[in-house]
């Protein structure tokens, strides 16, 4: 099963809104066939594999790290592909919770006599498709919170100055995390304070939806953000308050406008929406309010925390999260799963929202 999760991680942050899937078919103790599923629309990866093995398929055992789709979708259901091919065995590493799957693969295959073993390395096929389940199971996105600061929480000096905290090899692992993730989320006093352009600069990368939180739509014309949303899209989040002709000018300018009935922006509604646009993950990068809202309102799954070796200091230097915070420790929200790693001379923590 280790091979088919390796295959299905080849195509992270291409697949939206469908899985990552990897399958191998194997005979005799040999992988006669591989494949993974390279993004919507195109063949799933027991399409792939069964291609690849042939006729060889016959009596051969398929590993898949999601069970098989059952139903007609963009492409035709893999649970007949591998019944057609006469497998004698699947091993699944986890049932689809897609509720249009959600057994009813694993349950075609043992109705055409196939012998099915479920759970092979579920919780690694689990982490490996977290953003999916997030999405298909509450049609909201998956966030990502990831901030940079230095060892003592700030994430400038008391001048504003923050370029850069964190060294090379994190800022180049940042972009990576661009390059996985659907869409890319900032509120405005970021893009007043930094003109950000927020793009992935990885070669051969792709670049994330740009989205932006801007309740009175104060995101100047001139913005990088702007002047790139031709070649790199740009969804902004405002509300009634807004001007109309600042609307249609951002919309002239190439940006995607969502308008509100609200005096702020209402985050839930907002990523509520966001699967429209086949958003189903995002990277947080701040500032410190919006973060701070969407960690309050529990809407954040995920967090990376950068931390590098410096000692800034300074009572007014900012930290990476603002709003009221809580009064009380018992008010604190908690973190689990977390796990330390090096990136260069940085440290990069890694852990996930909630005690569930």
């Amino acid at each position: 099963m280790s091979e088919a999760l390796r295959l299905a991680s080849q195509a992270l942050g291409r697949t939206s809104p469908n899985p990552l899937v990897g399958a191998i078919i194997v005979k005799d103790g040999e992988i006669i066939g591989r494949g993974y599923h390279h993004k919507a629309g195109t063949p799933h990866a027991e399409v792939h594999a069964l291609a690849e093995a042939g006729d060889k398929a016959a009596g051969a055992t398929a590993y898949v790290s999601l069970e098989p789709c059952s139903h007609f979708g963009r492409t035709p259901p893999c649970s007949q592909a591998l019944i057609r091919a006469g497998v004698k065995k699947v091993v699944v590493a986890m049932e689809d919770p897609n509720p249009l799957v959600s057994g009813t693969g694993i349950n075609q295959l043992r109705a055409a006599g196939i012998e099915v073993e479920l759970g092979d390395m579920e919780q690694e096929a689990r982490s490996l498709n977290e953003v999916f389940i997030k999405y298909i199971t509450t049609r909201l996105p998956f966030v990502v919170y990831k901030t940079a600061m230095s060892l003592d929480g700030k994430i400038s000096t008391s001048a504003g100055e923050s370029r850069w905290i964190t060294g090379p090899d994190t800022r180049q692992w940042v972009h990576s995390l661009r390059n996985r993730y659907d869409g890319i989320m900032v509120g405005i006093n970021t893009v007043l304070a930094d003109d950000p352009e927020l793009t992935c600069r990885l070669p051969g990368g792709r670049d994330p939806v740009r989205l932006v939180v801007d309740s009175k739509l104060r995101l100047p014309l001139g913005a990088r953000i702007i002047k790139s949303s031709r070649t790199a899209p740009l969804l902004v989040a405002t509300t009634t308050q807004a001007p109309s002709g600042k609307i249609s000018s951002l919309e002239e300018a190439g940006a995607r406008v969502l308008v509100y009935d609200e005096p702020q922006v209402p985050l839930k509604e907002f990523l509520l929406d966001l699967p429209k646009f086949e958003i189903t993950g995002i990277l947080l990068e701040g500032g410190s309010t919006v973060a701070w809202s969407m960690l309050e309102a529990g809407l954040v799954d995920k967090v990376h925390f950068c931390l590098a070796p410096k000692l800034i200091g300074g009572a007014d230097a900012p930290g990476p999260l603002g709003g009221r915070g809580v009064a009380k420790l018992a008010e604190a929200l908690d973190l689990r799963n977390l796990q330390p790693e090096r990136c260069g001379d940085d440290i990069i923590i890694t852990g996930y929202m909630g005690t569930g």
